[in-house]
C-alpha cells in the first residue's frame, strides 16, 4: 500500500506579538509545542509555514529564540520545513545563511532571487516541487522585475509565471506553491496589517490554478477558498474580532496524482476571547458571567452615566479584562482613547482623521496622493531592511 506525502501547513506564528500589551510569548511557545507534537503524531513529512513567522522586522530576542528552538524541534522530528517571510517580516534578515541552513532540511525562502526555483523533496511516489513566494511589497517586485504595471496581482502574477516556467521543465512532478496574499474571497480580521498601498492589494484566486496545493498566509481566519487553496489562520487570536475563529493547522496528503485530502488539527486555546456588554452591575452580579472570569475580555458598558473606577472594579470579577468601551443606553457611545482608535487601522486613514481633527476640514486629492506616497516610501524603507 502506498504511503502519500504528508504535510502541516502553518502561518502567522507573529512572534514576539502583545495582545492589548499582555505578552504573548508563553502562549505562543505553547502552542507551538502542540505544533511539534503535532508533527510527530501525524507522522508529518514536511511542515510549510506561509509567512509572517515573526511580528515585526526586528523582533525581540525572545522570540528569535522561540523560532530558533522551534526550528531546531522541528528538525529533530525527522521533518523537513519550507518557511517564506511575510509582510510583517524583514525579507532581508530572513535570507540571512539560508544556503547554510538548507543542508539541514530546513528551507528559508524570503528573496525574490529565489522565486520560481523550488525546493524538491522526494518520495516514493516521485519528486514534489515547493515554491517559496514571499510577501512581494509591489514597487519593490515591479523595480526588480521591471514590470509595467502596479499592485499586488501584477507582482503575484508574475511570481506564477516563473512558478509554471520551472514547473513545465519537470514532468509529472507535484507541486506546493506557499504565498503571502490576501486573495479575493478570504474573510480578513481587525490584526491583519493593511497591505493595501502600491495599486491593488487582492489577488484572483485562479492565480494558484495548475499547482496541487497552495499554502495560504496573511489572512488569519482559517478559510478553504478551493479544495487546493487554503488559509490554515493564525494558530493563536490576536484580536477580539477573531473571538469565534477556530485556530489550528491543515494536515495536507499528498499522493501519486497529487490532493489526496486535507484535515484540520485544533490548536490548544492558552486563554479564551470574549466580548461582553451590559451595565456594570449587572455584569458584576450576573451568575452567567462567571464563565467569563478566565477569559480575555473586551467589556463595553452601557450605563446611561460612565461609573467611577469601571476597570478597577470589573477585575475584581474579571482579572483578565483588556479593553473597556462605553455605550450608554439611548446615547452616543464615548470616544475611546486614541490608541484604540488607531488599532488595527489603516495607516492612510488614521493620518486623515487627524488632519480633519486638527484643521476642521477633510484631506483633498492632492494631500490624499502626499500621505499615499509617504506610507508606500515607509513601506519600501521596512522592505529593504
Amino acid at each position: 500500500m502506498s504511503t502519500p506525502m504528508r504535510l502541516l501547513h502553518t502561518s502567522d506564528w507573529h512572534l514576539g506579538r502583545s495582545f492589548h500589551r499582555e505578552n504573548l510569548l508563553d502562549a505562543q511557545g505553547r502552542v507551538l509545542d502542540h505544533l511539534v507534537e503535532t508533527i510527530r503524531s501525524e507522522a508529518v513529512d514536511v511542515v510549510v509555514v506561509a509567512g509572517d513567522l515573526y511580528d515585526r522586522a526586528l523582533p525581540p530576542v525572545d522570540a528569535v529564540r522561540l523560532f530558533d528552538r522551534t526550528l531546531a524541534r522541528i528538525h529533530a522530528t525527522g521533518a523537513r520545513a519550507v518557511l517564506i517571510s511575510g509582510n510583517h517580516d524583514s525579507m532581508a534578515r530572513m535570507s540571512f545563511a539560508t544556503d547554510l541552513i538548507d543542508a539541514s532540511g530546513i528551507h528559508m525562502r524570503s528573496s525574490m532571487e529565489g522565486v520560481g526555483s523550488p525546493v524538491v523533496i522526494d518520495d516514493e511516489h516521485g519528486p514534489v516541487a515547493f515554491y517559496g513566494i514571499p510577501y512581494l511589497e509591489p514597487e519593490i517586485a515591479r523595480h526588480h522585475w521591471g514590470l509595467s504595471e502596479r499592485g499586488h496581482p501584477a507582482a503575484l502574477g508574475h511570481a506564477m509565471e516563473l512558478v509554471r516556467a520551472d514547473l513545465a521543465q519537470r514532468p509529472g512532478a507535484r507541486s506546493v506553491v506557499l504565498s503571502h496574499a490576501f486573495v479575493t474571497g478570504g474573510e480578513p480580521c481587525d490584526s491583519e496589517r493593511d497591505i493595501s498601498v502600491g495599486g491593488a492589494s487582492h489577488v484572483p484566486r485562479s492565480l494558484y490554478d495548475g499547482v496541487d496545493y497552495a499554502a495560504l498566509g496573511h489572512l488569519h481566519g482559517r478559510q478553504t477558498l478551493s479544495g487546493a487553496v487554503r488559509y490554515s489562520g493564525s494558530p493563536l487570536a490576536y484580536s477580539f474580532s477573531e473571538e469565534h475563529q477556530v485556530k489550528g493547522y491543515w494536515i495536507v496528503d499528498l499522493d501519486a496524482s497529487g490532493l489526496a485530502g486535507a484535515e484540520f488539527v485544533r490548536a490548544p486555546v492558552p486563554r479564551p476571547l470574549a466580548r461582553i456588554r451590559g451595565r456594570i452591575d449587572d455584569l458584576l452580579s450576573d451568575p452567567d458571567q462567571e464563565r467569563f472570569t478566565d477569559h480575555w475580555l473586551q467589556i463595553t458598558l452601557t450605563d446611561p452615566r460612565r461609573p467611577a473606577q469601571p476597570m478597577d472594579r470589573l477585575r475584581e470579577r474579571f482579572p483578565h479584562a483588556l479593553v473597556l468601551d462605553f455605550a450608554p443606553e439611548g446615547g452616543a457611545p464615548e470616544h475611546r482613547p486614541v490608541t484604540a482608535r488607531i488599532t488595527g487601522r489603516d495607516e492612510r486613514a488614521v493620518v486623515a482623521d487627524f488632519v480633519e481633527w486638527a484643521r476642521g476640514a477633510p484631506v483633498s486629492e492632492e494631500e490624499r496622493a502626499l500621505v499615499d506616497t509617504a506610507v508606500e516610501e515607509v513601506r519600501l524603507q521596512e522592505g529593504a531592511r
